[in-house]
């Protein structure tokens, strides 16, 4: 039996109101790109005829803006699980026009698997390779793809003509039993394989094929500030001074590194520090900057779950693919942030931080504590469990105008607990061992902007003294200050 070619339109007519609709992909990589549009227009349709159309939307983690934007756009998403990273999207969840929930990446299969979050009606899914068999060959990211295949009744298929060549033998897709039949993840380092390079769907779920010939559309990433680079040369420091310590074994250890720029900035820095050996990598997400790394050799092998390229990198690495191919390995999500893969193999873990206290805690999603900015992804599966949890950030945003080092954050996704490294552009926090007003003085000294640090002492001495002193009614001084005056810096305490 043949797969049946069909039109975008024709595919999202399938989708109807109410529906559960997954989709493939990790970040923007692999995510199906032209029936989402189809299906925004689908929506407008009913909305133009005073009939309601919304989905419900689960993703492997961000997407872009054929899915995120184009159905945001059209106020066609009902829920939308897990990670967002578009503007139309995140408008929609700070307005309450969808419901969003922020679970942990590496909880949502399971959670699903266990009847959590109700059945996937039709999934989405970005091919490079099928065959009537129902076998097919994903693209550039993985996501939770595997099981939204397995758990959907109805499948959608998008193949992709754009890379001009199949991913074969790039991706290692496994799915692990259920308590209390669970086994081991047999993982012992990066590079190991556990499971299938393909993805077998029954072909009776498959209700057709649409090419499709479109790029990821994912930017490059801007070039180094001197704030960025100086991060990245901070934490290149730390963790040299760390191996001559003896702290971090000689081979050193494999790193998990977040995304965007100063994620980029850290990696570079690890790539130009002498004391920094060869290294593998497991983690979420690997982008240009480790293409650079495996062609200097610094980097020697990466586990992910997407190859989140600019499109001008992904065909740099389409042309010179067999270069890559005893180099790299993309895994479903709930692999690659699993806790027990991640503390057996003792992952060095750099997140990047909206804000952090002066105690230790760290802000990574909410802006003032209300706006979601995208979510938290899968920074903590890697923080809770790392050999070493490290958060990046500036020291100040705004022109100065806004501290990212604060009494007392606004909300809270990763503890005191958890972290225990903070890195800005100043300098290096290292709480490991310390108490509450340790790490307070600790922090203060060296990761707080100068134009901050006296409102930070100040506020030291004006809070109730105790395990963690704070100052219930000036904790939260400064977000006032720069909401009344735009500026933090005109913030004043007092004992009152």
């Amino acid at each position: 039996m043949s797969l049946p070619f069909i039109t975008a339109e024709e595919a999202a007519s399938h989708i109807h109101n109410g529906d559960t609709v997954a989709t493939s992909g990790f970040t923007a990589s692999g995510t199906p790109k032209v029936v989402p549009v189809a299906l925004a227009e689908r929506a407008r349709e009913f909305h133009d005829r005073g009939e309601p159309f919304k989905i419900n939307l689960y993703t492997g983690a961000s997407t872009n803006d054929y899915v995120d934007g184009s159905l945001s756009r059209a106020d066609a998403v009902a829920r939308r699980v897990p990670y967002q990273g578009t503007p139309d999207a995140r408008k929609a969840a700070n307005e309450g026009k969808m419901d969003y929930y922020d679970p942990h990446l590496s909880h949502m299969s399971q959670d699903l698997r266990y009847g959590f979050m109700g059945d996937i009606d039709v999934a989405i899914i970005e091919v490079t390779e099928m065959n009537p068999s129902g076998e097919v060959v994903l693209g550039a990211g993985i996501g939770m793809t595997p099981l939204f295949a397995k758990l959907a009744k109805k499948v959608i298929l998008e193949y992709s003509s754009y890379y001009q060549t199949s991913f074969r033998g790039f991706h290692d897709n496994y799915i692990p039993l259920d308590p209390p039949h669970r086994r081991e993840i047999p993982i012992y380092k990066p590079s190991d394989r556990i499971g299938s390079t393909v993805v077998k769907i029954d072909p009776k779920k498959i209700i057709g094929v649409v090419p499709s010939n479109a790029s990821e559309s994912i930017s490059s990433f801007t070039s180094l500030s001197p704030t960025t680079q100086a991060i990245g040369e901070n934490v290149a420091e730390f963790l040299a001074g760390e191996l001559a310590a003896g702290r971090i074994p000689k081979e050193f250890l494999p790193v998990q590194s977040g995304v965007g720029n100063i994620a980029n900035a850290a990696l570079h820095g690890l790539a130009d520090h002498p004391g920094i050996p060869k290294f593998e990598m497991y983690t979420e997400v690997v982008q240009d900057g480790v293409m650079e790394l495996m062609e200097k050799g610094k980097c020697t092998f990466a586990s992910t779950c997407a190859l989140a390229f600019s499109d001008e990198a992904i065909l740099n690495f389409m042309d010179n693919i067999d270069f890559y191919r005893d180099k790299l390995l993309m895994r479903p999500a709930e692999i690659t942030n699993h806790p027990e893969v991640v503390r057996r193999l003792g992952l060095i873990a750099m997140n990047t931080a909206l804000e952090c206290d002066i105690y230790g805690n760290v802000n990574s999603t909410h802006v003032f504590g209300s706006t979601m900015m995208n979510g938290i992804g899968g920074s903590a599966d890697f923080s809770r469990n790392a050999y070493l949890s490290i958060f990046l950030c500036p020291s100040v945003q705004k022109g100065g105008k806004l501290s990212t080092i604060v009494p007392m954050v606004s909300h809270v996704d990763h503890s005191e607990h958890s972290v225990k490294v903070i890195v800005t552009e100043q300098g290096v926090a290292d709480l490991r061992n310390l108490s509450p007003t340790e790490r307070a003085r600790k922090i203060i000294e060296n990761c707080v902007h100068p134009d901050y640090k006296q409102l930070m002492w100040d506020y030291l001495k004006i809070s109730r003294k105790g395990h963690i002193p704070h100052n219930l009614k000036a904790a939260f001084d400064l977000y006032h200050t720069f909401e009344e005056k735009g500026d933090m810096r005109l913030t004043t305490f007092s004992n009152n």
